[in-house]
């Protein structure tokens, strides 16, 4: 009962947030910079030491999605509900409502996992878990002065950097589903038939299994699914040779399908973001995109994919098995900024 009433409180407050902190006219980064100022306003003394550190720290670029006894910055479980509230405020100002939701469920998750794994799974698996540290000071509003944002557990790491009126950056995006279909019945908001991360595997699949065989060839990197995301926690992806089927060896239909597939990656985002993003993809020119597989051309079966521009990287894979053991039910997947991460330029 206790389980039961945690989670249910943990979602709570996350529909309270997506109720109160509707977007308004204002840019994005100016609502953060308002967000992160009141939620300052709420820490202790104690608190702010732990929260906020200075933008230059060595921390601010370290970033992982595994479980981890604790993290850089606060996590939600150490605040009160006004403080949770606030945070929670903050991280919806920095997404869409689409990113908010998925990033919802995904922290909802871990009372699923916490159910199927069982006893003494209750410190590992805890919907408030999730930890947020701001770098630098979000009241510095000159273009000159940036602060940064993360939020991050298992399963999820959101980072952002803001200067003056503008978010800057917005990467590592990372987004990740365990189970990513959820197979047998759970108590709880997120029940039987809940997946978080639907496009992002279902267009993939339709795109794939829409290629010729010549183009099969062509997009094919390997028969097995690479185990994971590569440059999992680096600071910066290492900029390699492009693989797979090139944007203009797609027809029109699979041209559609692959910005259809783009476009759920991005629609985490706030439309400042996503249209920053699409201009650089526009200027650098869509020719220039490769899509690459890995894998099994169905579910159930481990497979991957990376989709590489000049200006981004999509990696997905899905190989793990979910709690219960159902094979490929598990799934990881990040955009990746090729002009480097958290707002630095990106090494050869």
């Amino acid at each position: 009962m206790k389980r039961i009433c945690l989670i249910s409180a943990c979602f709570g407050i996350l529909a309270c947030v997506v109720a109160i902190a509707q977007k308004t006219a204002a840019p994005p980064a100016v609502e953060m910079r308002t967000y992160a100022t009141a939620f300052l306003e709420t820490m202790d003394q104690e608190q702010i030491k732990q929260v906020q550190m200075p933008y230059d720290s060595d921390k601010r670029v370290q970033w992982h999605f595994i479980p981890m006894p604790t993290r850089k910055g606060i996590p939600l479980r150490d605040m009160n509900l006004a403080q949770q509230t606030a945070a929670l405020r903050l991280v919806r100002a920095a997404l869409s409502e689409v990113g908010y939701r998925k990033a919802s469920q995904i922290m909802l998750l871990e009372g699923v996992l916490r159910q199927m794994e069982g006893a003494g799974s209750e410190e590992r698996r805890d919907p408030r878990k999730y930890y947020v540290t701001i770098f630098g000071d979000p009241q510095q509003t000159g273009k000159d002065t940036p602060w940064g944002l993360s939020f991050e557990g298992h399963h999820l790491s959101l980072n952002f950097v803001c200067r003056g009126d503008a978010i800057v950056d917005s990467t590592p995006q990372f987004f990740a589903s365990n189970p990513a279909l959820i197979k047998s019945e759970v108590s709880g908001p997120l029940g039987k038939g809940t997946r978080v991360l639907t496009g992002e595997e279902v267009l993939a699949f339709e795109l794939v299994n829409s290629l010729s065989s010549e183009q099969l060839e062509l997009a094919k990197i390997a028969d097995e699914a690479f185990p994971e995301i590569r440059f999992a926690g680096d600071p910066q992806p290492t900029i390699t040779e492009k693989e797979g089927l090139p944007y203009l060896k797609m027809d029109a239909a699979q041209q559609k399908l692959l910005s259809q597939l783009i476009a759920e990656y991005n629609s985490a985002m706030p439309a400042d973001v996503v249209k920053e993003r699409l201009e650089l993809i526009d200027a650098a020119g869509w020719d220039g995109i490769h899509f690459a597989w890995a894998g099994a051309l169905k579910p159930g079966i481990g497979h991957y994919y990376r989709v590489r521009g000049e200006t981004f990287l999509i990696e997905f894979v899905n190989t793990q098995p979910d709690a219960e053991g159902n094979p490929a039910n598990h799934i990881h997947c990040v955009w990746r900024d090729m002009t480097g991460d958290f707002d630095l330029p990106i090494s050869d």
